[in-house]
């Protein structure tokens, strides 16, 4: 089964589907010890690999490598990759789709905002009329094979929220993203007008959106949830109390204390990422003269 399927059956399974935002290859590796999916958020690769805001500076080129060295590292977690506007353009948008496809990756989310784009959760975005947004996700929809395709609206009206939603759920976009929503009511009546369709609700530090529990998700109908920043808040706060705590014992590095991480701990974390640990895919024997192949992919080795 090839990432975007895995990604839809679980989807599809019973409860809510948990994904991780990371922002780099270190808290990548701290998630994978935890949970089997990942989000690749545009907040925390903004942040990470420009030190910019998520105000449309990613390129997609950068994006791109980033999936590639995620899935080269962690060959089993489901990643759902952050992919803006798909960059203003939609041919852009679809070889952007290509790319990620063909790397591994198990889904992306397209959202509807115009440029300059903001983050879901802070107030002034614009978003694009209606029939120009389907026109894009159609084409994005027609060129991807088996990668899931989560449709998000940023809009912020209740009325316009249900007409958009509505609209997604008419679509082949494999799941619904309404981002920003401010309540469990709202939550609710997206589910309403979603039908069958799979919801995706996103919570982030410090944004719109009420905190829930997997349970409290499951209950209101949510089938994913994305955790955009924890792994990158975390990191503000603990490198600022790291540096805080140096500078005032005059450089001196404190005592190690118990279960705290040190060389030896955050060397055995990585090596676990080179690729010739990982299993090999099991190999079928072949007559002699003939190719071998794999028994997991059916190709020709």
């Amino acid at each position: 089964m090839n990432h975007g399927d895995a990604l839809r059956r679980e989807i599809l399974t019973e409860g809510v589907t948990p994904l991780i935002g990371v922002y780099d290859m270190f808290s990548a590796s701290l998630a994978a010890r935890h949970y089997d999916g990942m989000f690749v958020s545009g907040f925390g690769f903004a942040a990470s690999h420009y030190g910019l805001p998520d105000i449309g500076f990613i390129a997609w080129p950068d994006m791109v490598a980033f999936v590639q060295r995620l899935r080269l590292a962690f060959p089993r977690q489901h990643l759902l990759v952050d992919i803006d506007d798909g960059y203003v353009d939609p041919e852009v948008a679809c070889h952007v789709v290509e790319h990620l496809e063909r790397i591994g990756a198990s889904g992306v989310i397209l959202e509807d905002q115009q440029r300059p784009r903001r983050c879901g959760h802070v107030d002034g975005k614009r978003i694009l009329p209606l029939e120009e947004y389907l026109a894009k996700l159609d084409l994005v929809l027609r060129t991807r094979r088996d990668l899931v395709v989560v449709a998000r609206t940023d809009a912020g009206t209740e009325e316009e929220i249900l007409r958009r939603a509505a609209a997604l759920a008419e679509t082949d976009a494999d799941v619904v993203l309404v981002d920003g929503v401010r309540s469990v009511e709202w939550i609710q009546r997206v589910r309403e007008v979603l039908g069958g369709k799979p919801l995706l609700f996103n919570q982030i530090g410090g944004g719109k959106s009420p905190r829930l529990s997997l349970p409290e998700l499951a209950e209101l109908g949510v089938d994913v949830a994305i955790y955009s920043t924890p792994c990158l808040f975390a990191a503000h706060d603990a490198i600022e109390d790291a540096l805080v705590r140096l500078k005032r014992e005059d450089g001196r590095l404190p005592e190690p204390s118990a279960g705290a991480a040190g060389v030896k701990e955050s060397i055995e974390l990585l090596e676990r990422n080179i690729s010739r640990h990982h299993e090999r895919p099991a190999r079928v024997p072949a007559p002699a003269g003939e190719a071998t192949v794999s028994a997991e992919r059916g190709s020709l080795v």
